[in-house]
């Protein structure tokens, strides 16, 4: 066998121990406990589990799809995640060979990875943790550095990770931000977050238009600044800046400014880089203990968990700003037909975005080069 064969072979032996790891995140990580410790146990009976209660797939198999030891069912979707996760790492080790991309297909792995647990985590709760998205995109921007470094082609460098993860967050908490005001019927949020929160996005998004996206930044932090010596939300309100956005774009259009597309880039990037650090300053407050442990008022009507402004960094940072948005597409189109199918056979109609998220990355990472290059074609760039 060839070299590029072994480490094909070898890419979906470890992504079968990996999914055997991603079935111990999907149940810890939303239940707040560590991925390390107590060591691996049956949930209905707490017994340990030994070596061969934990090979992939095989054990499960053995075992008849129930626990050694109390005889309680294991769900099938543990087999299923690993088999998931061998393949996944077999797909990629073929399609982006270690010995030519080096480093970016050990990224492309953690990333299928996280696309996995999160999609698994949030077809459950309805929530993708923290925990796997901001260090996700930490490691997806490592990642860019060290493709960087290795000239790995396709696949964005340091500067790139950073603008995919920025225009990432920022496309998809701006979506969020037009829409929840719209499902608000344009009336000011209820119950604004202190000392950070969504005003301050939307500020980032106004000031970052005119600019940049650090000065936007600068702007949100300056006015959640303003909310912690006050120690109560200062509010700014959305009529302003949402309302100037959209005629600042249009000012942009014709002519005024920094001219329409650098203001929507400067705005899209200063909004992700405030929902990066308020995502972050929201984790460290409330690790270990539920965000809306101690919440006394309701939310606000939202467009789309803030979960999935997280997720889209990830996916930005892993792979770069242009496959990001075929992601968006293809989750976007994906997601409208599942609703429809939903409303037409009277189901729950409330999606879970996360999954086809997940879903159009995939699309992104497999088939995005043909895809982007035969648009460019089309419009003979």
């Amino acid at each position: 066998m060839t070299p590029d064969v072994l480490l094909v072979i070898f890419a979906a032996l470890l992504g079968l121990l990996v999914g055997s790891f991603s079935n111990v995140l999907i149940w810890r990580l939303p239940r707040g406990e560590s991925i390390a410790f107590p060591p691996s146990h049956c949930p209905n009976c707490d017994h340990r589990l030994g070596v061969t209660d934990l090979v992939p797939v095989l054990s499960w198999v053995s075992l008849g799809g129930k626990c050694r030891y109390c005889r309680a069912p294991i769900k099938a979707r543990y087999p299923v995640v690993e088999l998931l996760t061998g393949l996944g790492y077999g797909v990629i080790a073929a399609l982006f060979p270690p010995l030519v991309v080096g480093w970016g297909a050990l990224g492309l792995m953690v990333l299928f990875t996280i696309l996995l647990v999160g999609s698994a985590i949030d077809l459950d709760t309805y929530t993708i943790p923290d925990e796997l998205t901001l260090p996700g995109t930490a490691l997806g921007i490592l990642f860019g550095f060290l493709n960087g470094r290795a000239g790995a082609e396709g696949l964005p460098d340091l500067a790139g990770a950073v603008q995919g993860a920025l225009l990432g967050a920022g496309l998809v908490v701006a979506i969020n931000q037009f829409g929840s005001w719209v499902l608000r019927r344009f009336r000011e949020r209820s119950f604004p977050e202190a000392p950070i929160g969504y005003q301050q996005i939307s500020l980032a998004l106004l000031a970052g238009a005119w600019l940049g996206p650090w000065w936007g930044l600068g702007a949100a932090l300056l006015s959640a600044a303003v909310n912690g010596a006050a120690r109560r939300v200062v509010r700014v309100p959305e009529l302003l800046t949402l309302g100037g956005l959209l005629v600042s774009v249009v000012l942009g259009s014709a002519g005024y400014g920094p001219g329409m597309i650098l203001m929507v880039q400067g705005a899209l990037a200063a909004a992700g880089a405030t929902s990066l650090v308020a995502g972050v300053y929201w984790w460290l407050k409330y690790r270990g203990h539920s965000a809306d442990e101690g919440a006394d008022e309701p939310a606000d009507a939202s467009a789309m968990g803030f979960g999935d402004v997280k997720l889209a960094a990830v996916i930005g940072a892993f792979l770069g700003w242009e496959r990001l948005l075929l992601t968006l597409v293809v989750a976007v189109f994906a997601g409208a037909l599942f609703g429809v199918a939903q409303l037409a056979m009277k189901r729950e109609n409330r999606v879970k975005f996360g999954p086809f998220l997940a879903v159009g990355a995939l699309v992104a990472m497999i088939w995005g080069a043909q895809i982007i290059q035969g648009y460019r074609d089309g419009l003979g760039l």
